[in-house]
């Protein structure tokens, strides 16, 4: 099983957006994943609820609040079937919690808009990373999604400068485009909406499936065992 973390402390980044993506993604390629949300904010819980039925089945798993009925190792299980786990992660993560949120993951996917609070704020996200978390560069487990890009303009420019001072790869580049709130409306991924419409957006997407998939896989019930252990001591909502 893999884990997928989509993490990036500064507000309004796209990690919901990228989770549930990713989750389509897989969830059409028939990878059965499973959409863990650990945002208070419940965003990637409420594209779950508007998916039409008849789509690819995404195992949702509403971290971030806690049931009175059930354990919470019951409440947090990870369906057998499911071959990926992408973590939505919150928004205004404390430092020194980032060992705990990134412990096990197989991938951290770090999305960043073109701004020059968010770059900042990426620049102090990746050196928490490599120093708090104590992530190696060498472990090839951090990758970079620039998000909502417009190409040509000088802060697009800009961030491409700095994502490429990172020595961090940046994987792919999402174009700033309204095909992904359609598809958030609907409870859909790019990938589930018509071709013809999104082409552009599909070709986009090409190179964060390759990196993904060169990721080495752990065994199966390792990454299901670690979540249990590291979302059990997240706070969460009553």
């Amino acid at each position: 099983m893999q884990r997928i973390t989509v993490l990036n402390p500064k507000g309004g980044s796209g990690k919901t957006t990228l989770a549930t993506n990713l989750a389509a993604c897989f969830a059409i390629a028939g990878l059965k994943p499973a959409l863990m949300d650990l945002d208070p904010q419940g965003s990637s819980t409420r594209w779950l609820h508007k998916r039409p039925m008849e789509s690819p089945l995404i195992h949702g798993i509403a971290a971030y609040s806690r049931a009175s009925a059930v354990t919470r190792s019951w409440q947090l299980r990870v369906p057998a079937q499911c071959e990926t786990v992408i973590v939505d992660t919150p928004a205004a993560l404390d430092p020194q919690a980032l060992p705990e949120f990134t412990r096990g993951a197989d991938v951290i996917l770090v999305p960043v808009m073109p701004s020059d609070i968010d770059i900042h704020a990426a620049a102090k996200c990746i050196a928490d990373l490599l120093l708090v978390a104590k992530i190696r560069r060498s472990d090839g487990r951090i990758g970079i999604v620039a998000n909502r890009v417009r190409s040509n303009t000088l802060v697009s420019q800009s961030l491409t400068r700095f994502l490429n001072s990172l020595d961090i790869p940046l994987v792919a580049t999402l174009r700033d485009a309204q095909n992904y709130v359609r598809a958030a409306e609907m409870g859909l991924g790019i990938h589930e909406m018509p071709q013809w419409q999104v082409r552009q957006d599909l070709a986009s997407w090409e190179p964060i499936t390759r990196w993904l998939q060169d990721r080495q896989v752990r065994p199966v019930g390792t990454a299901e065992r670690e979540l249990v252990s590291i979302v059990s001591e997240v706070p969460a909502e009553a």
